[in-house]
């Protein structure tokens, strides 16, 4: 599950507080891919939001912020979605049949924009923009709850995989984690941000690797259909407490980047 789009919300939304210059965006995006073009959804959006349509050449990220600015857009918010939970979505339209296949998306409410990455080529993230009418009411989940849920759920799978007897661990498997760490892209965030927001992220990126591993069979091995679907019930909690935590702490990280820039200087 990685996040371009959580590195969207929070640059953006810092940039639009006055926390970040425009560059400081542009360059943190990049950590996830030296090249991202931008392009609407439809000729009508980039018409309205004068942006490339979706067969022209891709714009870069200093298009969208213009866009999104001229739109007097606000705080963003990471959107998470997944088959059985579609929070943050607006029904069936094109951005949330998107949003769903890509499986995140960074929303600009105020500025009545949302925008999906997909990879399209080594070094190639696109960023499909589209427009929303509204943003539906989101559940305010604090850091400390979401990473208290996230230990839980993770105690929880381990204990039901012994008693199901389809946990398994294999020779290595420690370092194979710990690559898949080192692997992961490793964003920047703004200054000020709590760092308690940026553990929870860094441990977010650790259960998923986990997860990873955990969703994997050993090379060699063969699990039964019964015992895979018996492993995916035991994990799914655990995947819904990640994007949770990783959706409380993007939160936060915003709304303390708003609430220092409304404090007088």
């Amino acid at each position: 599950m990685p996040c371009p789009s959580a590195t969207m919300v929070v640059w953006t939304s810092a940039w639009l507080h006055g926390a970040a210059a425009s560059d400081d965006v542009i360059d943190a995006v990049r950590t996830w891919s030296e090249v991202n073009q931008i392009h609407a959804a439809d000729e009508e959006t980039a018409l309205r939001r004068e942006l490339p349509g979706p067969r022209d050449s891709g714009a870069g990220l200093a298009l969208l912020l213009a866009s999104i600015r001229r739109a007097d857009g606000d705080a963003g918010e990471l959107v998470l979605p997944v088959a059985g939970d579609a929070r943050g979505l607006d029904g069936s339209t094109e951005f949330s049949k998107n949003a769903m296949r890509r499986g995140e998306a960074a929303v600009f409410p105020t500025a009545g924009l949302a925008v999906v990455p997909e990879r399209v080529a080594e070094g190639i993230l696109r960023w499909t923009v589209h427009e929303v009418s509204e943003s539906p009411a989101r559940e305010h989940t604090p850091v400390g709850e979401a990473e208290h849920g996230m230990s839980s759920a993770m105690r929880e799978a381990a204990s039901t995989l012994t008693e199901l007897d389809v946990s398994h661990s294999r020779p290595g498997v420690r370092t194979e984690i710990a690559a898949n760490v080192a692997s992961r892209p490793q964003p920047s965030w703004p200054e000020g941000v709590p760092q308690r927001c940026l553990r929870v992220l860094q441990r977010a990126t650790e259960v998923e690797a986990i997860l990873r591993v955990a969703t994997e069979d050993a090379p060699g091995g063969a699990v039964s259909a019964s015992a895979d679907r018996a492993r995916g019930q035991a994990l799914r909690p655990l995947f819904a407490a990640v994007r949770t935590a990783r959706r409380a702490a993007v939160g936060e990280m915003v709304r303390t980047l708003a609430h220092s820039a409304d404090k007088p200087h």
